[in-house]
């Protein structure tokens, strides 16, 4: 603490209990731990050197942003340090030609899409939290957002980074370059949820804006319906720029929010279309015939700017708006196969009955990244863990309908205890193994993703086959 105060200053250097506070929790509440410190670094030096400094001291640290994560991935350590990265928030190149960003881990999502709005580009990760929320967490979870149905997920958008490793190690992963070489170490980084240090820079691919975008709301008498409008639009061959549906508690909780003239409705559909001109007004004309055949109550379509900004304003600030129906929440962040969403909404429903607590849905339709909002009041004794119960078991419902415990969210604390129910033991083997490899002490963000246990004791490896990760020479059986 003597020389992290000499290096910070006290101003710097968070230590007493109500300044703390804030970072003791993230946007998953119902994990809480102290930390030692918080560390509010300025400039790229002074991270490398509190790794450093860990490092030699053995002190775990967590890396974290603006603390928007909802799978306690940005939680403390219990007596561990805090590197609060929100001051090293600089952008710092936009390039036209080369059509890339270079930014710091503080900075937020939204403005770069701002810096870069002057040579007509965008950066196409749009996570609801997006202008709050930092790219070092967007790195660190493979953030997605409401256009990662036509544009992808974060490891998609990220070109290079330049990190420190654990131990102090600096590195550069990937190149400026928009074709890569050689084994995909970026692809492997991002994701990571902290087990592989701080990130220092990132670069980003940067996209041409849509000369033209058109909105779809559409209503419906029930769940299931909208559901079922999903599977009609992609069947159809066409490939909107994002798909997501509402149901009636979320619409209720937006509606008292932010004011965004819903219809009075079961659920709705959002479904976007961009491109070139011709291509959208022919796929708009294909959209409508479609969602007519549907049987919503109601249809409504713009390419008015402002009218596109309040559909879409409901639908981000619907995860923060619930907070008006419940005093606590857990959302979940499983993923379905398109094909399953009727059945996975209607078991939910059942699950939610049977666990006598409320759920709101509000998800990613498109690529089936359901987002249920279990609703609950901690201070009643019990529900809390049967919150926790009803989120494992839609869990292991996704992964039984051949998805994912996780579509964007990460693991963090709340899913440790699932990744055996969708990975075997090699797998989880290698992974343990990697993770040793690049933090052989374990203080980068530990506790996260593995359950509290020493990484040496991954399960055995199948000598059967070479892994992936032994012929791209990244890790070896020794």
């Amino acid at each position: 603490m003597a020389r992290l105060e000499q290096l910070l200053g006290r101003k710097r250097l968070l230590r007493s209990g109500a300044a703390l506070a804030p970072y003791e929790s993230d946007a998953l509440t119902a994990f809480r731990a102290a930390p030692v410190a918080v560390a509010l670094p300025e400039e790229r030096a002074e991270v490398v050197e509190i790794v450093r400094l860990c490092a030699e001291h053995g002190l775990p640290f967590v890396a974290r942003g603006s603390g928007t994560s909802l799978s306690g991935g940005s939680l403390p350590v219990e007596g561990g340090l805090v590197l609060a990265l929100n001051r090293l928030d600089r952008i710092l190149q936009i390039d036209p030609v080369d059509r890339v960003a270079v930014v710091e881990p503080g900075a937020i999502n939204l403005r770069v899409s701002e810096a870069a709005a002057p040579h007509g580009l965008y950066y196409a990760p749009d996570p609801s939290s997006q202008s709050v929320c930092t790219l070092g967490g967007n790195v660190a979870f493979n953030s997605g957002g409401a256009h990662c149905l036509r544009y992808g997920m974060t490891s998609n958008h990220v070109l290079a980074i330049e990190a420190v490793l654990p131990g102090g190690e600096i590195v550069r992963l990937g190149s400026r370059s928009q074709e890569g070489s050689g084994a995909d170490l970026v692809g492997l980084y991002v994701g990571s949820e902290g087990l592989f240090g701080v990130a220092l820079e990132i670069t980003l691919r940067l996209l041409p804006r849509p000369p033209r975008v058109f909105t779809l709301l559409a209503a419906y008498p029930s769940l299931a319906a909208a559901g079922d409008s999903v599977s009609a639009v992609i069947a159809s061959g066409l490939l909107p720029a994002a798909m997501e549906i509402m149901d009636r508690l979320a619409i209720e909780a937006a509606e008292a929010a932010v004011g965004a003239g819903y219809p009075d409705a079961a659920a709705l559909l959002i479904v976007e279309l961009e491109g070139e001109p011709e291509e959208v007004g022919a796929e708009a004309e294909v959209l409508r015939r479609l969602i007519d055949g549907t049987g919503p109550s109601e249809v409504r379509a713009t390419e008015d700017p402002g009218q596109r900004a309040a559909i879409w304003k409901g639908r981000k600030g619907a995860f923060s708006a619930v907070g008006r129906l419940s005093p606590d929440y857990l959302v979940q962040d499983g993923v379905v196969p398109r094909s399953s969403l009727g059945e996975a909404l209607a078991r939910i429903e059942a699950l939610a009955a049977r666990h006598e607590l409320r759920v709101a849905n509000v998800f990613h339709a498109g690529d089936g990244n359901l987002h249920p909002l279990i609703l609950y009041d901690g201070r009643r004794e019990g529900e809390l863990e049967r919150a926790e119960a009803l989120a494992g078991e839609i869990l292991e419902m996704c992964v039984g309908l051949g998805g994912s415990i996780t579509g964007e969210h990460g693991v963090g604390m709340e899913k440790r205890a699932y990744l055996p129910s969708m990975f075997g033991p090699d797998d989880l083997g290698w992974m343990r193994r990697l993770h040793t490899a690049v933090d052989p002490r374990r203080i980068s963000n530990p506790g996260k993703v593995f359950e509290d246990r020493l990484v040496g004791e991954a399960p055995a490896l199948s000598a059967s086959r070479p892994h992936p990760l032994e012929r791209a020479g990244i890790l070896s059986r020794e």
